[in-house]
């Protein structure tokens, strides 16, 4: 694969890349430019953590990028994941990782680390407080976006440590590139500023696109990431999110009542879904619906479909049952392997038992 074919492949997993020119010039210099993603073991995944990960995951290897998948369970504690419990963080993270590889992530090809690994590693407690000793309180608070959390809230001594821990971890993991949402923004530009004046690099920031959530948006928000963070798919909203092991009936329950406004394409959670997973995963939609409503008709790309629901000749309803369709056709490889896999189901159930805390 050309380096111009790679670079329109990995602007396919970023919303925003920062920067193209500096990602040209990487995949020019390095021929397996190492790249990275973390994740707090914070309950079970819904769909944007799952299915819509595992897409762009497989997008990075496929242009020949080396895939680290961090699992940051410290930072969970850090964030008071699991009421703070680190053994029930780490079965959370062993659970991630089975429903990753039920949904078609390529995780043989993945380096799967644990946080837990390198907290007895002087080097690795070098970088964090040298980050930390270049930079003000105020500079790192900034960063709190990164944890769900708003800058106005009381944090712990923890959160705000929490960034410095982050940023330091790119470096540890020698990642060319950072590929996560774009919540993650403010710690990855922290790392772009800090690198090169304590002895590192710029690493690119490649950051995905934040699946929103089935719920109605609530009134304007700040800029358009705060927006974005805003109307996310979350887990601590359960029936705004699909989760991986939900149902059939629970994935046509939560869609039909989703908010899906007629012949508006711009916050609309359906049609997002439709752009940003089944399109990616089917060639086409097919909308089953009687003849007198028009028949069944069969979409071929994402601008088709999104041409004919603006011009109001395709109905929420059909568009809803069609989307409910696909979804559960890619989430059910998932709720097999938790149903007939010993392992997985005995985390699963174990998981499930879990209180989910904020």
């Amino acid at each position: 694969m050309d380096i111009q074919t790679k670079i329109e492949l990995l602007k396919q997993v970023g919303e925003e890349i920062l920067t193209e020119e500096e990602l040209k010039q990487l995949l020019e210099t390095k021929n397996k430019p190492i790249a990275y993603d973390g994740f707090e073991p914070s309950g079970k995944l819904h769909i944007a953590q799952g299915i819509l990960r595992a897409i762009n995951v497989n997008k990075m290897l496929k242009a020949g990028i080396h895939f680290k998948m961090w699992v940051a369970d410290w930072f969970g504690w850090m964030n008071n994941k699991m009421s703070g419990d680190l053994e029930k963080i780490r079965k959370v993270g062993l659970y991630q990782i089975e429903t990753w590889k039920a949904c078609g992530m390529t995780t043989d090809k993945i380096e799967f680390l644990w946080a837990k690994d390198v907290m007895s590693d002087d080097e690795y407690w070098k970088k964090v407080v040298n980050i930390a000793r270049n930079n003000t309180v105020k500079r790192i608070t900034r960063c709190s976006q990164i944890m769900g959390r708003k800058e106005s809230e009381n944090l712990s001594a923890a959160q705000i440590f929490y960034p410095c821990m982050q940023c330091a971890d790119i470096f540890h993991l020698k990642a060319d590139i950072t590929q996560l949402g774009m919540d993650q923004r403010k710690v990855n530009v922290l790392a772009r500023e800090i690198g090169p004046k304590i002895g590192f690099w710029k690493p690119v920031v490649i950051s995905h696109h934040m699946l929103m959530g089935l719920g109605q948006p609530t009134s304007d928000s700040g800029n358009s990431v705060d927006r974005a963070i805003d109307l996310k798919m979350s887990k601590s909203k359960p029936d705004s999110a699909i989760f991986m092991t939900d149902t059939e009936e629970e994935i046509r329950r939560k869609i039909q009542k989703a908010y899906c406004p007629q012949e508006q394409a711009q916050e609309n959670p359906i049609l997002e879904y439709n752009k940003y997973i089944i399109f990616e995963k089917f060639k086409t939609l097919k909308i089953e619906r009687p003849e007198k409503f028009g028949g069944d008709i069969e979409f071929e790309n994402y601008s088709e479909l999104e041409n004919a629901y603006m011009k109001g000749t395709l109905h929420p309803m059909d568009l809803k049952n069609a989307t409910a369709n696909q979804i559960n056709k890619l989430v059910a490889p998932v709720r097999k392997h938790f149903e007939t896999n010993t392992k997985a189901r005995k985390l699963k159930e174990e998981v499930e038992n879990y209180q989910v805390t904020r």
